[in-house]
């Protein structure tokens, strides 16, 4: 079994059962609000990875700690890839599209 994967999983289900109990039904919300909260939740995710390579390199924590960490940093910036693209290839389709 490969190693990344599973450390992908984890994160992957740690991030589903967090967003699940964050978006329980509100008052009505835009969709700026949803993509604000998704930015800050990535800035977050990122500079956590980064604390703790600071904090593995100077102090020599955890190495488990430091390999999810990073992999949930790179799960993380693998989906905002993801939605880059998807983002892009729309936009790319609306201009293809006849006025």
């Amino acid at each position: 079994m490969d190693f990344r994967t599973t450390l992908s999983t984890q994160g992957y289900g740690q991030t589903r059962q967090t967003t699940q109990q964050t978006h329980q039904p509100q008052q009505e919300s835009g969709a700026g609000d949803a993509f604000a909260e998704a930015i800050e939740n990535f800035t977050s995710t990122v500079q956590q990875g980064e604390r703790m390579s600071h904090t593995a390199l100077t102090t020599g924590a955890d190495p488990h700690a430091l390999v999810t960490a990073l992999a949930q940093t790179e799960l993380a910036v693998e989906t905002a890839v993801t939605v880059r693209d998807k983002v892009v290839e729309a936009y790319q389709e609306i201009l293809r599209m006849p006025v």
